[in-house]
Parts: structure tokens; sequence; C-alpha cells
């Protein structure tokens, strides 16, 4: 299911700040977020738009940035690779295997072993059809922190790639800067993103406003 980005829009709008009750503290299959950067102070945000890696891969980019951009921001929770489609407004478990699909270009979270640009770990892409397809390299397990049975709205958790067992991250000192960039670049002091083979502090997440589907 794709929701349209203008509903979603005006659903963060309306719903900011809003108080949730007990019975929807959780992360939802089809639900469609922000991701947070813990490490980084909580203000960057995962993004991603139709411009591409100028190295490696050329895949779709993915970085981490403080934007009042919301359409670049938002994430659709989806079952993972090859799976049946998942039950709208059922909660996320703890150690779930998921996709995470770009709103704006149905494209979903990747990563590979090819080299990052600036920390030389591994990249984080967008990849797929256009259609929300892609293949393995699409698939993150859900990390909790909490202890709990379900993913907790809010909650720390880190991904980890089925492909690669690295985590999802990034770091407020892998900045791209006009010296790694260039002048003029288009994602001045955006963050890099990254698949990480420790879990620590750069790999952690939480999720921001959204749109939360319940049954």
């Amino acid at each position: 299911m794709k929701i349209s980005t203008s509903v979603i829009v005006a659903a963060l709008v309306s719903g900011a700040g809003a108080a949730h009750s007990s019975d929807e503290k959780y992360v939802t299959c089809g639900s469609t977020v922000k991701l947070a950067h813990v490490e980084s102070g909580g203000k960057h945000f995962l993004m991603s738009d139709e411009r591409t890696l100028q190295s490696g891969s050329g895949q779709q980019l993915v970085t981490a940035a403080v934007s009042t951009d919301s359409h670049n921001a938002l994430w659709q929770i989806r079952e993972n690779d090859g799976a049946p489609a998942c039950d709208l407004g059922k909660p996320i478990k703890c150690g779930d295997v998921i996709r995470l699909t770009h709103i704006n270009t149905n494209n979903n979270l990747h990563t590979h072993g090819i080299k990052s640009p600036l920390s030389k770990q591994h990249e984080v892409t967008g990849f797929g059809n256009g259609q929300g397809e892609g293949d393995s390299g699409d698939d993150w397990r859900v990390m909790c922190s909490s202890g709990e049975e379900y993913w907790l709205r809010e909650e720390e958790v880190s991904f980890r790639s089925s492909a690669t067992s690295r985590y999802l991250g990034s770091a407020s000192n892998a900045k791209f800067t006009e010296q790694n960039c260039g002048r003029g670049c288009p994602i001045l002091n955006h963050l890099e993103v990254f698949g990480r083979q420790q879990n620590d502090q750069h790999t952690k997440w939480k999720t921001d406003i959204g749109v939360y589907l319940y049954k």
C-alpha cells in the first residue's frame, strides 16, 4: 500500500505533538515514519531523494540531515522482500525483518558491500524499480533496546541488514563539507549514512512523528 504524500504531510501537521493512547504505543506494519539518528542529537533524519551517488554504486542517495522537508524523510514500514503483504496495523515484533520504503521515490532502504564515500564502511542507498520492489539487500531486522516483545514508538532501535549483517548507521563527524564534497555541494552538512559492523551509539535510531496505522 502506498499512501499519498499530501495525505501524510497533512496528517503530520495535524498530529504533531499529539499524545498517543496506551494501546497505540507500538510501531506497526504500513505506518509511515520519520527516523531520527540518536548520536547526532536526534535532529538528523534519515532522508533520500532522486539524486544519486557520484561514486561507488551510483544508486539513489541516502543521508541524514536536519530539515523541515518532511517529504524526503518519510519511510513506510513494509514486509520483507518476497514475503506476502503484511497485515496493516499489526505491531512489529522485535526481531522482525522489514523493508523501509521511501515515500517520495518508492525505492527501498538498501545496503551492500560497496564502500561508502566518506567513512569507507558499507554504502546505504535507495534501491528498487520505483514500485517498492528490490532485492534481499533491502531487508532489515529490527533490534530493540526496551526488552519488550514489540517495537515501541520513540524507542531507540537498531536495524541489522539481513544481507550483510551490518547495522544502519550515521555519525556526527561523518559530514559532507566543501572539502570532501566540492564547492556548491548539494548535500552540504548532511551526514553520511552507512552500514556499520558494530552495533553501538552510531547505529541507534528512533521514530519521530509519523502516520501510524492501528486496527
